[in-house]
């Protein structure tokens, strides 16, 4: 196995920017020509944005806005150079926010993470990343052919027939969220079946550092990925473990949150990523995340640009199970039913999983159809707690995050 997926992860500052400088005005230019960028663009001169403190003074494109267009003008809201029918996939994310799939090799470039966390040719790979109406299972999927791997599409849920399939084939790594493992682990101890899973590339969620020590424990070098649905891949760890090294076919800046004013390098603030995909030429797109630009070069030899990783939301928007609950659903729940005066949705962990509780402010009311309806509009099940009236804090959260991430 190479040491690099390839020789961009190698170039030197200056054969980066310049790569960089010859592309990203045709980028520019092919978003302006599309309806959903015509207005925030018009004024703009592609030639003349050739790089990150270029791109600085255009507008920042939120994932509020991609939704409103997308419901204006369906599917895709106008970002996209190409109708729905002329991409090999079409995706639903919650939200719902819809995003379209190439067909090219590595169309979602997952194929560095893979390879940074050493997966490749003769390894099988456990994808446990939901392949239903969500990306992510193609996400992987894309990456372990790219680095010569084979697949068994796994899915979520079914954790002792997961177990069966990993004993039988004989998977030696395993993709999907960071405690889902834990759990195909200690569900193959209680059956008594030894795995042969040495690796693993995860992703949608924090990586705990008790929970990588504990996969440690097992033999199991666990790193991550962090990518987004309409982004592809946008950072990942390599095995020296000190940051996630920016990935070779976008732009990321970190802004102050609500704004697109960049912060100086070590500062917090939230991820800003424009992506290099003509297929998909998202400008300055807003995650939602925070992080920070850690200084220096990562100790594996790969020079890009380095950031501390996943360090929280600048909104409530919280990633929970992998899934991201928003505060528009808890919105939806309270009013679908009119006994639920208030809401609020907990993320805590218990046993290295995360756990989903959601309080109501009721009186009266049937708490089995609350915790339908809230299963329904958050895409996930959890516990739900009828509260008293006015019991709630008043603090202004609806999300809260309980769950400690050093």
């Amino acid at each position: 196995m190479t040491q690099y997926f390839d020789t961009l992860e190698t170039r030197s500052p200056e054969e980066r920017a310049a790569d960089i400088a010859r592309a990203l005005p045709g980028q520019i230019a092919l978003a302006r020509a599309l309806p959903g960028y015509a207005e925030a663009l018009a004024d703009v001169d592609p030639t003349a944005i050739t790089g990150p403190e270029a791109l600085a003074a255009l507008p920042v494109l939120r994932k509020s806005s991609l939704v409103a267009a997308q419901k204006a003008a369906s599917p895709f809201g106008g970002f996209t150079p190409r109708p729905a029918s002329g991409y090999a996939h079409v995706f639903q994310s919650p939200g719902p926010i819809y995003e379209p799939g190439g067909e090219s090799a590595d169309w979602f470039r997952f194929g560095r993470v893979l390879h940074a966390a050493g997966i490749g040719t003769g390894d099988i790979v456990q994808n446990c990343f939901s392949y239903h109406l969500t990306p992510a299972g193609m996400m992987f999927e894309s990456g372990a052919r790219a680095v010569g791997a084979a697949v068994i599409p796994a899915g979520i849920g079914q954790t002792e027939l997961q177990v069966r399939a990993a004993a039988d084939i004989g998977a030696t790594a395993y993709a999907g969220t960071p405690d889902y493992l834990k759990l195909i682990l200690d569900k193959a101890d209680e059956m008594g079946e030894r795995l042969q899973i040495t690796k693993a590339a995860v992703g949608g969620g924090a990586l705990f550092p008790s929970l990588r020590q504990e996969y440690a424990d097992r033999g199991i070098a666990c790193l991550q990925g962090y990518g987004t649905a309409d982004l592809g891949n946008i950072a990942y760890e390599s095995a020296a473990m000190e940051g996630m090294i920016v990935d070779e076919g976008v732009i990321v800046e970190i802004v102050t949150p609500g704004t697109g004013d960049p912060v100086a390098e070590g500062e917090v603030g939230e991820v800003v990523v424009t992506t290099l995909n003509p297929d998909y030429p998202l400008i300055r797109f807003a995650t939602g995340d925070l992080s920070a630009v850690m200084p220096g070069q990562s100790p594996c030899g790969r020079t890009n640009l380095r950031i501390k990783g996943w360090m929280g939301r600048a909104d409530q928007t919280t990633k929970i199970k992998g899934m991201f609950v928003r505060p528009e659903q808890v919105a939806a729940l309270v009013a679908a039913h009119d006994e639920i005066a208030r809401a609020r949705v907990i993320a805590s962990r218990e046993g290295e999983m995360d756990v989903m509780t959601v309080q109501v402010e009721a009186e009266g009311g049937d708490a089995a159809a609350f915790s339908e309806t809230a299963a329904g509009l958050l895409k996930l099940r959890g516990k739900v707690e009828v509260v008293a009236p006015g019991s709630l804090p008043k603090d202004g959260l609806v999300i809260e995050d309980r769950r400690k991430y050093d």
